[in-house]
């Protein structure tokens, strides 16, 4: 099964928050959020919002593209992991993957474009 992004968040938390040699309850009172769902959040059992995210990433003092990198980072060896497991996917299962918007596309975001894997 493949990790879920909150769990990867949560790890990524966590881990940054031992290194420092940081307490929950350090980094609770610091980022403003109570010790129990700050501990959900690095359990992987809260999804937290953006806003309780950057109140985080404040208190242990690393930014929060960093944290994502990261995140980043644990969910592509998971996914390489499970098509290890699994290299022949069903036929009609893909990947959403985001593309750049076409250059005066208007709004200039991201897109998501979804790729269908087909069995060969």
């Amino acid at each position: 099964m493949a990790v879920l992004m909150r769990e990867a968040i949560g790890a990524s938390l966590r881990r940054i928050r031992t290194t420092r040699r940081r307490t929950l309850r350090d980094v609770s009172r610091t980022a403003r959020v109570s010790l129990g769902y700050l501990s959900e959040v690095e359990r992987g059992q809260k999804e937290p919002s953006s806003e309780l995210l950057a109140a985080i990433c404040g208190a242990l003092d690393v930014e929060l593209s960093d944290l994502f990198a990261e995140v980043s980072q644990i969910l592509r060896r998971e996914e390489k992991l499970a098509l290890a497991a699994n290299p022949r996917p069903l036929a009609g299962t893909g990947s959403a993957r985001l593309t750049p918007a076409p250059a005066g596309g208007g709004g200039g975001g991201a897109q998501v474009r979804a790729l269908a894997s087909v069995a060969a």
